[in-house]
């Protein structure tokens, strides 16, 4: 059911990530007309909650069985992000330390021109410290296909 990449949520923008060949991460994303600020654009904090739980994954390619929880979200907005056109969200660590890391990423349009940037500063918990059985990385089996290429 999660917001931002839950498939049975009927309001979540159904993301789909990817791991790519350098380490970082991509979400592939098609926002809803439901999420509208103003005329065909995407509310700012629905791009915010895409970024932040972007770069919160990352942490997934290093510790799989680990969860980011957000300490801090520095936030560029740069263009306006449209609705109802296929955008997507790059993400990677840039700083790993035991307890904390630190990500970047941005929101490419599909032109891609970045509309947004972020960085982010994470705290490292275990399952059971945010609620999930103990064990447990939180993520469902994802049944979409994936594409076998994907183009940045």
């Amino acid at each position: 059911m999660c917001f931002v990449c839950g498939e049975d949520n009927d309001l979540g923008l159904h993301a789909q990530y990817l791991e790519l060949d350098d380490g970082s991460l991509m979400g592939i994303f098609k926002p809803n007309p439901k999420l509208q600020s103003y005329p065909d654009r995407m509310h700012g904090g629905v791009s915010a909650a895409i970024l932040d739980e972007t770069l919160g994954r990352t942490l997934l390619a290093v510790q799989p069985n680990a969860q980011a929880v957000t300490i801090e979200l520095n936030l560029k907005y740069r263009k306006p992000v449209p609705l109802g056109e296929e955008i997507r969200a790059v993400a990677h660590i840039v700083k790993a330390r035991s307890r904390t890391f630190d990500a970047q990423g941005c929101i490419l349009l599909s032109d891609g021109s970045v509309a947004m940037e972020a960085t982010g500063r994470f705290a490292i918990m275990t399952s059971e410290q945010v609620g999930l059985p103990d064990g447990s990385n939180g993520l469902h089996p994802d049944t979409r296909e994936f594409p076998d290429e994907v183009e940045i």
